[in-house]
């Protein structure tokens, strides 16, 4: 998993349900300051959602966005298993860092 998918599955994962294109963009640039193009989103969560790590289903469509619907994405339960994975071994890393002093 790449630092990009990783930021990304954290995002879908805090906002439980209610993750979107633009506000899981608006959510990282929030958390981390760092921005993101619809397309490289687009992109990732597709991936994402083939390797079964999220899922998607569509809203209601509403005037706001002229009869559209957004497509909202959940994690599964294997995203979070190799989200647990990642962690342990950042983890693991900064473990083995040899104490300074």
């Amino acid at each position: 998993m790449g630092e990009f998918e990783e930021l990304i599955l954290l995002i879908v994962a805090i906002m439980n349900g209610r993750a979107y294109g633009i506000g899981i963009i608006e959510e990282l640039e929030k958390r981390t300051g760092r921005s993101a193009a619809i397309g490289a989103l687009q992109t990732v969560l597709k991936r994402m959602e083939e390797k079964g790590w999220v899922t998607s289903a569509f809203g209601e469509a509403t005037k706001e966005r002229g009869g559209k619907r957004k497509r909202y994405y959940s994690i599964t339960a294997k995203g979070k298993k190799i989200l647990g994975e990642n962690r342990e071994k950042r983890n693991s890393l900064w473990e083995a860092i040899p104490k300074l002093g």
